[in-house]
């Protein structure tokens, strides 16, 4: 073995053959260049002897394509993006493809850099949650014709394929169901942000209540990596408002967030306050009594985001087409929104 890292030249120095002979054969076309077998099995037989390792950025150069996969997501060990990133890394390694995750943290400068470091690692393709603030790389990353596919949320004054879920009836139906079972001091807990797929949940909520003449109560929380930042303004918000009887929560991160807040505040649920959070969770099914919640169809969302992706790979560019995919949640009805209150309109 030996210490040094060799290239492509040193082997065609040791084995006194041309650079481009020991290329070819590397990269799969010694039949196509008529490249004896005999010559085929002396380098294969060397280069594993030498423990030869190609430099994948060069071959990517050579070749135009490196096998990879770039996934950008919010915040890669949130359940709801890890279990899409598992579907998505095995139907992308079956297809030869490997997947580098990152997080984007919803920083606009931090996923800039990231897009650009996918752009110098020359990467096949694109798969982002994208935050607000990176519209402009994105539409750059497009009007390169590089394949890009976005998920979970999507810009709506840019052309672009997308996979998302029909995140207004969700909550919608959600709050529908409060209001069905006798619930009239509804609040919505939501993160502050402009991303499509909160906007279209505040607007869910707030269609429902304006049908049946019901107040808004929303509390919009900054977004941190540190529960306790989460935590610390939804006890605020509920100490200074004791009148609600049902919380929409609209992440899972809120929900397990909120949940803790309702316990320090010695809050009981369904009994107090009933409960619904936005993305299932199993943590939701552990807690006593389990948590009703809005449950994304995530190997259905991962499956489109990857078949799309792989199918704009294969595809030449210039004649990629536009697919953009709304697919429906299901409103899991569990423990926490099991108390039925008298109807609204009833005495």
């Amino acid at each position: 073995m030996v210490n040094k890292k060799l290239s492509i030249v040193d082997i065609a120095n040791q084995l006194n053959i041309s650079k481009t002979t020991v290329s070819f054969i590397l990269n799969g076309r010694a039949k196509e260049k008529r490249i004896s077998d005999e010559l085929v099995q002396k380098v294969l037989k060397f280069v594993e002897e030498v423990g030869y390792k190609p430099n994948s950025l060069a071959k990517s150069l050579r070749t135009g394509k490196s096998n990879i996969i770039g996934l950008m997501v919010e915040n890669i060990s949130d359940i709801f993006f890890a279990n899409i990133a598992r579907y998505i890394e095995d139907r992308a390694y079956k297809n030869g493809y490997r997947i580098i995750y990152c997080s984007t943290d919803n920083d606009a400068a931090k996923t800039k850099d990231l897009i650009n470091m996918f752009r110098d690692r020359h990467v096949d393709g694109y798969i982002i949650a994208p935050p607000v603030g990176v519209e402009d790389d994105i539409a750059a990353l497009i009007k390169d014709d590089l394949p890009v596919v976005l998920f979970d949320r999507f810009f709506p004054e840019l052309e672009s394929s997308y996979v998302v879920v029909d995140n207004l009836d969700a909550t919608y139906n959600a709050t529908k169901y409060f209001i069905d079972h006798g619930y009239k001091n509804i609040a919505f807990i939501t993160f502050s942000s402009h991303q499509t797929q909160m906007q279209a949940r505040m607007d869910g909520y707030e269609k429902a209540l304006k049908e049946h003449n019901l107040a808004s109560h929303i509390k919009e929380v900054d977004f941190y990596q540190d529960p306790q930042f989460i935590i610390e303004p939804i006890t605020e918000f509920l100490e200074k408002n004791k009148g609600f009887d049902a919380i929409l929560f609209g992440t899972n991160r809120l929900g397990v967030c909120g949940l803790k807040a309702m316990s320090n505040l010695g809050i009981k649920t369904p009994d107090d306050v009933a409960v619904i959070s936005f993305d299932d969770n199993e943590v939701f099914e552990m807690y006593s009594p389990s948590i009703t919640a809005i449950a994304q169809p995530i190997e259905e969302i991962a499956d489109n985001v990857i078949t799309i992706l792989l199918h704009k790979l294969k595809t030449p560019a210039g004649s990629r087409q536009l697919e953009q995919v709304t697919l429906n949640s299901e409103l899991r009805i569990r423990g926490s929104s099991s108390v039925d209150k008298p109807l609204v309109g009833s005495k």
